[in-house]
């Protein structure tokens, strides 16, 4: 499997669960030592429970957004993304996710940045 088909999968499963904040599917996209950065200079969430604890805290609702994302860059187990996520309410949020996987497709080390895009008539 290519690295496009890995994070393609990997990210299908984190849209499921990003609409069913089910805490078994968004445990199952990480290692049970897993890391996750909301914020990259922030100290990492480790571990399903804290993860599955810090997701629900910042839940979504299934159907108040729409995702869509490319491939950046690939090599070896870390892939980057650029997505870009608009929420019904019109907020619109520019994402650059750094994912580094393990052998078994789940995620080691997630990072995210994501950004509002200036408003304005030149945005």
């Amino acid at each position: 499997m290519d690295a496009h088909d890995a994070v393609e999968g990997w990210i299908a499963r984190y849209e499921q669960a990003w609409a069913s904040n089910d805490p078994d599917e968004v445990r199952a996209l990480f290692t049970e030592d897993g890391e996750y950065r909301f914020h990259p200079w922030e100290a990492p969430t480790v571990g399903h429970d804290a993860i599955v604890e810090a997701w629900l805290d910042a839940q979504d609702e299934a159907d108040d957004h729409t995702f869509s994302w490319s491939l950046l860059a690939a090599d070896g187990p870390t892939a980057v993304v650029q997505g870009r996520t608009v929420y019904t309410d019109g907020d619109v949020y520019l994402n650059l996710w750094v994912i580094r996987f393990a052998d078994d497709g789940r995620a080691r080390s997630f990072t995210e940045w994501y950004m509002e895009p200036p408003a304005g008539p030149d945005a």
